[in-house]
């Protein structure tokens, strides 16, 4: 009867969850045990939002606490990297000055303007009376007799002397020479020529001082010929100064073909000590040649006064 009665007893049935309308919709509501056997899934709140770099480095981060403070040290490292960039400026743009230098624009002093660039043979040491002389009167176009002819005496005296010896002794040389006065110069004697001295020296040598007396008498020669010395200089360049052009002192010669070709007209009418190398610093000097450097300062200056100088019927004479 017992075991008869085991065999009857009924299976209690399983319990199924019973489908429940919920507000959402038709969806069935899990029991606690299957809730528990879920992993639980975290739901994201959009009011903490994280930037794609953020959450890139979220999934490279592991569960635990350690791994949690690595991955919130990475974002924070990433937002000062991108705050960084923001502040530098981009190359495609074309920017050259930086956020910073921006804002203190006002903090900024104005630029001082950097050294005067001179000739090369002009350098921080030179003679301040030789860089003076380079300043007002090396190349700028000289139309006047007298001062051409002193020119010419002072390229001839530089086998003997440096510019700076002879610009210190200028004012003695003009008073032994009657201010270079071609007509004066040409009436000097032989006593005259030997007084010719400086503490007890003469001012140049024998030969320089008999060639500065036969050139002042070809200087004569030439006004009646062309009117002026300065018209008879000038006509070689078409009374137009050349313009070299040089950007290094490396490139300016000591002599030219032009100068050569003067130096041989001038031989010819009597002038001595007038080799293609004098005659050149002559050119030089006198600014028929601009041979400034076109670094210097000077050039475009000594172009302009060229421009601005009014030209004469002397001027005009055909060569």
């Amino acid at each position: 009867m017992s075991a008869l009665t085991k065999l009857r007893s009924p299976v209690k049935p399983t319990v199924e969850p019973r489908a429940i309308l919920c507000s959402t919709g038709n969806r069935f509501k899990t029991s606690k045990t299957e809730i528990a056997k879920k992993k639980p899934q975290v739901t994201k709140s959009p009011a903490t939002k994280k930037p794609v770099s953020s959450v890139t480095s979220d999934f490279s981060a592991s569960a635990d606490d350690s791994s949690s403070t690595t991955s919130s040290s990475e974002r924070s490292s990433v937002k000062t990297a991108n705050s960084k960039k923001m502040i530098t400026p981009s190359k495609r743009n074309g920017s050259g000055t930086k956020l910073n230098s921006v804002v203190a624009v006002g903090n900024i002093p104005p630029e001082s303007p950097g050294p005067v660039k001179r000739c090369h043979w002009i350098t921080p040491n030179s003679d301040p009376i030789y860089v003076k002389f380079h300043d007002e009167e090396w190349g700028v176009p000289v139309r006047d007799d007298k001062k051409l002819f002193e020119l010419l005496v002072f390229s001839q005296a530089l086998a003997e002397f440096s510019w700076p010896a002879i610009l210190h002794k200028r004012e003695t040389f003009r008073k032994l020479f009657e201010d270079f006065d071609p007509l004066a110069i040409s009436e000097f004697t032989e006593k005259r020529l030997m007084s010719l001295k400086i503490n007890g020296c003469l001012v140049l040598s024998e030969q320089k001082l008999r060639a500065i007396v036969d050139n002042a008498k070809s200087v004569l020669k030439v006004k009646q010929e062309f009117g002026s010395f300065s018209n008879y200089c000038w006509r070689f360049v078409n009374h137009k100064p050349l313009r070299n052009g040089y950007r290094y002192g490396r490139q300016v010669p000591v002599k030219s073909p032009k100068a050569e070709y003067i130096s041989k007209d001038m031989m010819q009418r009597g002038f001595r000590c007038v080799g293609p190398t004098v005659i050149y610093s002559f050119l030089q000097v006198t600014g028929i040649v601009n041979d400034h450097l076109t670094s210097c300062f000077r050039y475009q200056e000594c172009n302009a006064e060229t421009e601005k100088e009014p030209k004469t019927e002397l001027d005009l004479l055909p060569m």
